[in-house]
């Protein structure tokens, strides 16, 4: 059974910091890649930041460049978001997301089922 479960939110003050978690189980973790996303109320799903297979390669959104770090340890099955200087804006539910495209372009993709960061003095 594929499990994704996100851990680590909660209420932080603004330029506080937080690492969320995300304990993958249920799949070869370390053939897939993984990202971060969130979703602020009344907002679409944006996608955060991810991460290679191997964790050769990351990626950011440009709003969280510079503060936000995505890790993962394939020894652990699990990925992790850095996040640091939080603004009110990073205020969301966030989702952690396994994805894979086999060689004959079958997509492979999981979520977890998310965890609250607030942002908030």
């Amino acid at each position: 059974q594929v499990q994704l479960v996100e851990s680590g939110g909660g209420l932080v003050q603004p330029g506080g910091s937080l690492r969320l978690s995300c304990a993958a189980s249920g799949f070869t973790f370390s053939s897939y890649a993984m990202s971060w996303y969130r979703q602020a109320p009344g907002k679409e799903r944006e996608l955060v930041a991810g991460i290679t297979s191997t964790g050769g390669r990351t990626n950011y959104a440009d709003s969280v460049k510079g503060r936000f770090t995505i890790s993962r340890d394939n020894a652990k099955n699990t990925v992790y978001l850095q996040m640091s200087s939080l603004e009110s804006e990073d205020t969301a539910v966030y989702y952690c997301n396994a994805e894979r495209i086999t060689i004959w372009a079958q997509k492979y993709s999981y979520w977890g089922q998310g965890t609250q960061v607030t942002v908030s003095s």
